[in-house]
């Protein structure tokens, strides 16, 4: 296979990686949205399009196989493939979790929220912010910027503790309003897991470039 070939397939992979991320953005904010809202054809679109996002990895998993069983790769242009098909796992995972949001946006319906939704909200910009970053790193090359991304986790987890503490005070003091506040502390928590997987990104990125593997973060996923 020409060089010229090879550099035209790893574009291909490199912009379904692209696609698939955007899928998964949307995923975060629109379950997020669609609590905060009591949207629940939203919610249930969002379930039902987790399907899509799981087609879409396996798809390009599959162009990355096609390309390692047709040609030699040189040792960089391995990395990066080596990369994609870590990087595609997480993200489908991000997909997973903004689905557990959305099905407990389902599950909650139309009943009262018990706080008004202002750190989750937050949670979820931050967090799918920081993927469509780590992306970017991805495509850019950007060592510099996935060794700083990871940091700001502690944003996300400082906010988690603060919604979990907010509902542990309200569930302190109005017992039937435990179940769903534990709905809206596995929501954080979903949030909280998506920040992480980012940092699983960045490390591949680092990987791609430099052929080491460097830990940034606390991430445990």
């Amino acid at each position: 296979m020409e060089e010229r070939t090879i550099e035209k397939c790893l574009k291909e992979i490199r912009d379904d990686m692209v696609v698939l991320t955007n899928m998964v953005y949307v995923a975060i904010r629109g379950s997020v949205e669609a609590l905060k809202n009591r949207d629940l054809p939203l919610a249930q679109q969002i379930v039902d399009d987790d399907l899509k996002i799981n087609c879409k990895r396996f798809e390009i998993e599959e162009e990355c196989i096609q390309l390692l069983k047709t040609v030699q790769l040189s040792e960089s242009d391995l990395r990066m493939v080596v990369a994609v098909l870590n990087v595609i796992v997480d993200l489908e995972r991000m997909g997973d979790h903004a689905e557990g949001i959305a099905k407990i946006a389902v599950m909650l319906g139309d009943k009262p929220p018990l706080k008004p939704l202002i750190d989750i909200p937050r949670m979820a910009e931050k967090a799918s912010d920081m993927l469509k970053r780590s992306i970017q790193a991805f495509i850019s090359r950007d060592v510099e910027a996935a060794r700083t991304i990871p940091s700001e986790d502690d944003e996300i987890d400082a906010l988690n503790e603060q919604v979990f503490r907010e509902l542990l005070v309200i569930m302190l003091a109005t017992p039937t309003a435990i179940p769903r506040a534990e709905y809206l502390i596995w929501v954080a928590r979903n949030l909280e897991r998506i920040a992480d997987r980012v940092t699983n990104i960045c490390e591949r990125v680092i990987f791609a470039v430099t052929g080491k593997m460097e830990e940034v973060g606390a991430s445990n996923y």
